[in-house]
């Protein structure tokens, strides 16, 4: 399908536009922040094919969008009205919150972002046509703010570092004191950083979820309010770039530029239980693979637009480069089909993408719902949808910034730049626009304000169709810290009285929140017809199984086990493993044995055996359970046995070659233990580092190993011989291993450094590279035994100094990379305690890095403003 070229140009104005292109190319071209080196940034898009991107106002431009039959855009709000909105939530009061974040790329250079100029406002329809028409300034003089959140009797307000706890405790709107929550919130774009500030990856997006902890897009520190300035902290994974959004099970989404749609299966921190367990599935999971969009105009001014592949050889938009701003649909407004689906934006494409999420077995899978199109798109270039919300009327809302310029300088290339000022569309920047996406064959519910809505009403917002009412509803209510509320909360748990069953899962979490969930009613919520309702249930039980109350709940637990719906079994697994029982171990066995073959459910369990991996799988491999005829379990019992390899310790290692050696050569079982071994030798690439190999060194040579030397069948024979520069001992006839270096001991400031270190780790490295060092999928390589960490410590300081982007092999696997530089907001001696924290971690014996070393390598380093890549670094010593 063509895009439409567009109105024709006259002769005149196609002059001067073509007199404008030459003139800039003939001036002296300087290198942009985005620029690569050796790059050649060649137009693609012929002239003729760009067709004019005219200032438009809302109502114009609302005639550029193409919508499904049966759908409208509305505008809700627009300038004057609002400016640079990024960022909106309504209120119970049927107000919207928005951000304005003013300072945003002023001009190509940037130049004056650091000015206090945005704001937080509240929008008012007040005579109820559904377009707001008042305007009112909740906070102003902000620098860069990038989200809110409504807590209590204000909210909360992310402006870089600070996550603000802005009140109006006088009810008219306007913030009257601020409560500093947090000094380390959206670092990145700390305005102290000058202009490595960077808001294109900088925390945002707080979001109150069902569990009833606030997560962020882009943090790794999860909060809880407990009520007045008492807010709790925990660490968790990191997520997307801008925007974050919830389902109706309360299961997180997220996306970055060209990653379009991944989620969390299962809450991570279960996750992180096992250090031994490299890379588990079931968070941060890609959901949507397919990067192809579908705009209907050309769009030249994409920043790498110049690179093969970017855009179609008609000049659209090929693939993501700017997704964002996720949300699932939760509302009532449009038809049943549609709840559940996800959509986000991509406004370099003038484009918002519906995708249809389906679950199978507990694994989630999106794709696209418009086949070869999108469900909004633009011929205005200057639409730029950058986030989205669901409204207390059921409809979709989308966030416009509405200009022509949205890169940040710090990654702007020289072609973009080109572009911009060549068509002149660095100005406005003062625009921006609020649209209302309604389903025009169903009524639109106008839900009535009310102003202090009482426990009863609250209450009955729990069960209600929008998911927009049941979040609010819920909050609230946990908000009150009123446990005397929990005999109401229970009852609305009854499947008789409350035939809702989302209602049921608000009220158990609520009861949650308030922290008067006791084991009678999670016995009974076990056993409710609804499969969330039980999942929570299950969840909740876990506190319980420590103390006095242990006995009674893991009865209801056992009770419970079985074969389930997937979900609820991978909850389950994930609960049990805490028993640490025999019993459970046996009915795990049976279940898994029984079940679907599932990395999600292999991980669920094998997250929670942390240092028993191989008494399960010795007792799994000896059940009659997992016999010759479960062979599609081959991945269960690598995994486990990956797990006993990555631990490490000789004798548990030993062992599991005496299990591998005792089965019959050849068998599946054998074969998945030797691939758990296997798997955790890496790969040698060329011209890089060498990766780090740590042999099992053993006193004699174990009788398992010499029983898998014997045997015949050729599988087992080629992975033996993969595995022979892992396995030594005494007198075995090789040259000796080279020994592994002895760690010298530390000296009392080398040792001080290195505990200053450790708590630094927590706080700037943890969350992605995790507290065990074995990084996360999809964000971040492990920093256990990589040869980038035990290598040269040159290398190692310009990483911290400066970050690391694009692709690099570590242990063999190739990582995309776009690392921050740590060089700004740390000092030279807090970035040598870190760097000798991970180099003495995790059986580590490197050196320790001084601050003298990071001092010189800041030197060598002063006019570097890029990050490095892989490429460059290896040409350092």
């Amino acid at each position: 399908m063509a895009p439409p070229s567009g109105p024709s140009v006259p002769t005149h104005r196609m002059t001067i536009r073509l007199l404008s292109i030459l003139a800039l190319a003939a001036l002296p071209v300087f290198a942009q922040n985005g620029d690569h080196a050796g790059e050649t940034q060649a137009e693609r898009v012929p002239l003729h094919l760009i067709p004019p991107a005219p200032v438009l106002s809302a109502e114009e431009q609302l005639k550029t969008f193409r919508l499904p039959p049966g759908f409208a855009a509305e505008i809700v709000a627009a300038e004057p009205l609002v400016t640079t909105p990024v960022s909106a939530q309504f209120d119970h009061l049927g107000r919207l919150w928005v951000v304005e974040m003013n300072g945003y790329m002023p001009t190509p250079d940037a130049a004056g972002e650091s000015q206090p100029t945005g704001n937080i406002v509240i929008l008012t329809d007040t005579d109820g046509d559904g377009r707001m028409d008042r305007r009112t300034v909740f906070l102003s003089g902000l620098v860069m703010p990038r989200s809110v959140m409504l807590v209590g009797d204000g909210a909360l307000v992310a402006e870089p570092p600070r996550l603000w706890f802005a009140r109006d405790k006088d009810g008219d709107g306007v913030c009257d004191s601020r409560e500093l929550v947090v000094d380390d919130y959206a670092t990145q774009d700390d305005p102290k950083l000058g202009e490595k500030a960077n808001p294109e990856h900088a925390s945002n997006s707080p979001v109150w979820a069902l569990d009833n902890w606030i997560y962020s897009a882009n943090h790794t520190v999860r909060l809880r309010w407990n009520g007045g300035t008492n807010w709790l902290r925990r660490p968790t994974i990191f997520r997307g770039q801008w925007g974050l959004t919830q389902d109706d099970a309360g299961r997180l989404y997220y996306n970055s530029n060209s990653d379009p749609l991944r989620a969390d299966l299962v809450p991570s921190e279960y996750l992180d239980r096992n250090p031994n367990l490299r890379e588990p599935y079931g968070a941060n999971v890609q959901i949507e693979r397919d990067l192809h969009v579908f705009p209907i105009r050309v769009n030249p001014g994409v920043n790498r637009g110049y690179q093969p592949g970017q855009l179609r050889e008609d000049g659209r938009l090929a693939t993501f480069t700017g997704a964002c701003g996720p949300v699932v649909y939760r509302g009532d407004q449009f038809a049943p089909e549609y709840r559940g689906d996800a959509f986000f934006c991509e406004p370099t494409g003038n484009i918002i993408r519906r995708e249809r999420v389906l679950e199978r077995d507990a694994v989630l899978s999106a794709t696209n719902a418009v086949p070869d199109g999108e469900f909004l798109a633009s011929t205005d270039e200057r639409f730029r949808p950058v986030n989205l919300m669901n409204g207390p009327d059921g409809c979709l809302y989308v966030v416009d910034i509405a200009r022509g310029l949205i890169q940040h300088r710090i990654y702007l290339t020289s072609y973009l730049r080109g572009q911009i000022e060549s068509r002149k569309l660095q100005t406005p920047v003062n625009l921006g626009r609020i649209y209302r996406i309604v389903d025009t064959r169903r009524p639109r519910p106008q839900p009535r304000a009310v102003a202090k809505p009482d426990v009863t009403q609250l209450v009955a917002w729990l069960s209600h169709p929008n998911g927009w009412w049941r979040d609010r509803a819920q909050q609230m209510l946990v908000e009150t810290r009123d446990a005397s509320l929990a005999p109401r909360l229970r009852e609305l748990l009854s499947p008789e009285k409350n035939p809702s069953e989302l209602g049921r899962l608000h009220a158990l979490w609520t009861l949650e929140g308030l922290g008067a969930v006791d084991l009678p009613t999670l016995d009974r919520a076990v056993q409710d017809p609804s499969t969330r309702v039980r999942v929570g249930a299950l969840r909740m039980i876990e506190p319980f199984l420590q103390g006095p109350s242990h006995d009674q709940a893991a009865l209801i637990l056992l009770r419970r086990a079985g074969f389930l719906p997937g979900a609820e079994q991978v909850q389950l697994f994930l609960t049990m493993t805490a028993l640490k029982t025999t019993a459970a171990d046996t009915i795990l066995r049976v279940l898994l044995m029984n079940s679907p073959a599932s990395p999600l459910r292999y991980d669920a369990v094998a997250s929670g055996l942390g240092g028993r991996e191989l008494e399960f799988l010795e007792g799994l491999v000896a059940d009659p359970v997992c016999g010759p005829d479960k062979k599609e379990h081959a991945g269960l019992v690598r995994r486990l046995a990956e797990c006993v390899a990555v631990e490490g310790k000789i004798d548990r290692v030993e062992h599991l070659l005496h299990l591998a050696g005792n089965r019959r050569a050849g068998d599946w079982q054998q074969l998945a233990m030797l691939d758990g071994l296997v798997s955790v030798l890496p790969a040698a690439p060329k011209g890089r580092p060498a990766p780090v190999i740590k042999p099992f060194r053993f006193a004699a040579q174990p009788v398992g190993w010499a029983a898998l030397k014997l045997a015949d069948p050729l599988e087992v024979r080629e992975r033996v011989g993969r595995l022979e520069p892992l396995v030594s001992w005494e007198g075995d006839g090789k040259a000796a291993p080279k020994p592994e270096p002895v760690a010298t001991k530390l000296s009392p400031d080398e040792e001080a450094s290195f505990i200053r270190g450790k708590d630094l780790y927590a706080i700037v490295c943890g969350a992605c590279h995790q507290p065990h060092g074995n990084g996360q999928e999809g964000l971040a390589p492990p920093l256990r035994d990589s040869e980038w960490v035990l290598g040269s410590e040159q290398r190692l300081a310009r990483i911290a100094l400066h970050g690391l982007r694009d692709a690099v092999m570590v242990k063999g696997r190739k990582w995309e990379l776009n690392m921050p530089a740590l060089g700004e907001a740390l000092d030279d001696q807090q970035i040598a305690d870190a760097l000798t924290y991970i180099r003495r971690e995790w059986g580590h014996t490197a050196a320790p890095v001084t601050s003298a070393t990071l001092k010189a390598a800041r030197a060598a380093t002063a006019k570097r403003e890029d990050s490095w890549t892989e490429a460059e670094l290896l040409r350092v010593p």
